[in-house]
């Protein structure tokens, strides 16, 4: 983690981005279309630091972007195929797995007030690393493993991802704090990184489902906490040199505690989490019974193959990335209550081209059902991540400084618990309209009840500030204290690292 101050010695060249492109002049050919990205990766690099840059590209990128979409399509395989349990069940199963994500404020407590041989990030992406590859391992190496042993590993591999999440949000959390500029930048070098790293997980998930099967195909998951392993060995990070640190453990476990209680109490940080709350819970999922129903090979459901839903899921996360940059080139500016109101509206709308295609409404206008759920998915998946963004943006202006992990690791989890409400819910909606594993005539029920609430959500946009993306949004009070006693608590800490920060220099 890149700590205020440290800036990069090392990258001289990009010192010199401005004057080169003031040199190149202002064509705006397709060189200077391909050496933007690169020059404003540079600019990110020399302000926050070039391992805090690859730390975002890794966790988002790879544990996130690859992992995430990669298991997410090996999962649903295995438990279809393999486990063969009911599309309902599967929804109630992955409560299980949102677990370590709901559990996130502990996890940044434990970054924040923790240290592991002076450090406070580095040993926690080891941890996480070593605890996904044996989970991952067990999980694909496992002949006739018992659904219970397939949950907890499932649950470990979930843990993992936390963690490292976690730990590279109070890295961000603390930049965008020490940086409010940047702040919606640093939002699309992690959505870029993720969809990117989506796109490659999607492309070759099927691929790799149909030639290994969908348990041999989950031994890929151990790839990505592997590389976990190596940004915690190599990620900067200033050592605390405090020699007493164990006997101030617990004190400091209370002060960020209290600290968080007092934080979200501000009307300032309550209203815009529980917007978001409300925006993820209301939003059922119906994903189960939509994957059981488009990979069913009985007409007239659509019955596509293993490596048709990858390359539609890839299609997806390169549509993702058109919505990062939709934000980055024309959104980030926007007040945060006007962009959410129009991309919330929008999520309800383009919701309907599922019900669409559940009633293959599609055939009757003549539109094959591969170009239509191309097309849906594409429409869906550019709308969600103009609609993350700005959201994700407002969380790290909500972390007060001194516990930024364990703040931001709340925010999380109230954005987890909303999602395990939404995949609750979905289960119980599933189960209730009688959606099995081949019976899907109430289906299309399902995803207009979702579609609805969607558009309900739109009736607590008022807790969403008015306030740009740049702005500063805790109140004066929290940002001249600190924030939270636990800022005090480690001035001492400060110091010493401030002396001996000349000492240090940034391993990338």
């Amino acid at each position: 983690m890149r700590e205020e101050g440290g800036a990069m010695e090392t990258d001289g060249l990009a010192g010199s981005e401005s004057a080169l492109g003031e040199s190149r002049g202002g064509g705006g050919g397709w060189a200077e279309a391909v050496l933007e990205p690169v020059r404003w990766v540079r600019m990110l690099c020399r302000e926050l630091g070039a391992t805090f840059v690859a730390g975002v590209v890794l966790v988002y990128g790879l544990s996130q972007g690859f992992a995430g979409s990669f298991f997410r399509v090996a999962s649903d395989y295995y438990w279809k195929d393999v486990q063969r349990v009911q599309p309902a069940t599967v929804q109630f199963l992955s409560i299980f797995l949102y677990i370590p994500l709901v559990l996130k404020p502990l996890w940044g407590v434990m970054t924040d007030v923790f240290p592991v041989h002076g450090y406070r990030r580095r040993p926690y992406f080891v941890f996480s690393g070593i605890l996904g590859m044996s989970s991952a391992a067990i999980l694909a190496m496992g002949v006739g493993l018992s659904l219970p042993s397939a949950i907890i590993c499932f649950v470990g591999i979930s843990t993992a991802v936390a963690i490292a999440d976690v730990t590279i949000d109070a890295c961000i959390a603390k930049n965008s704090i020490d940086k409010p500029a940047l702040a919606p930048d640093m939002q699309s070098l992690c959505a870029f990184s993720s969809s990117l790293g989506a796109l490659i997980g999607y492309a070759t998930s099927g691929m790799f489902v149909h030639h290994l099967g969908a348990q041999g195909a989950l031994s890929i998951m151990a790839l990505p906490p592997a590389m976990l392993v190596f940004l915690g060995l190599y990620i900067y990070e200033l050592k605390m040199y405090r020699q007493n640190v164990k006997e101030k453990v617990l004190n400091k476990v209370s002060v960020a505690v209290k600290g968080m209680v007092r934080t979200i109490r501000y009307p300032v940080v309550w209203k815009p989490s529980l917007y978001m709350f409300l925006s993820l819970a209301l939003s059922i999922s119906t994903h189960e019974g939509q994957f059981y129903w488009y990979t069913n090979k009985e007409p007239p459901n659509p019955g596509f193959s293993q490596e048709f839903v990858g390359v539609v899921h890839a299609i997806g996360a390169v549509a993702s990335m058109v919505g990062v940059l939709i934000y980055h080139k024309r959104l980030k500016d926007y007040p945060f209550r006007s962009i959410l109101f129009f991309a919330q509206l929008l999520h309800g709308i383009t919701g309907l081209l599922d019900l669409t295609f559940v009633l293959r409404w599609n055939l009757l206008v003549g539109v094959p059902d591969a170009v239509f759920v191309i097309m849906e998915e594409s429409v869906s998946r550019v709308v969600s991540r103009v609609r993350l963004m700005p959201m994700m943006v407002l969380s790290t202006k909500l972390c007060p400084p001194g516990a930024e992990g364990t703040f931001f690791a709340l925010l999380m989890c109230i954005d987890s618990l909303g999602m395990l409400t939404a995949k609750t819910s979905g289960a119980f909606v599933l189960r209730a309209l009688h959606v099995t594993r081949t019976d899907f005539s109430n289906l299309w029920l399902a995803v207009l009840l979702r579609n609805l609430l969607r558009l309900s959500a739109l009736s607590a946009i008022f807790l969403v500030p008015t306030a740009d993306q740049t702005d500063v949004l805790l109140p004066h009070d929290l940002l001249s204290s600190g924030g939270t006693a636990a800022a005090a608590a480690d001035e001492e800490e400060s110091l010493l690292q401030l002396g001996k920060l000349t000492s240090h220099t940034d391993d990338v």
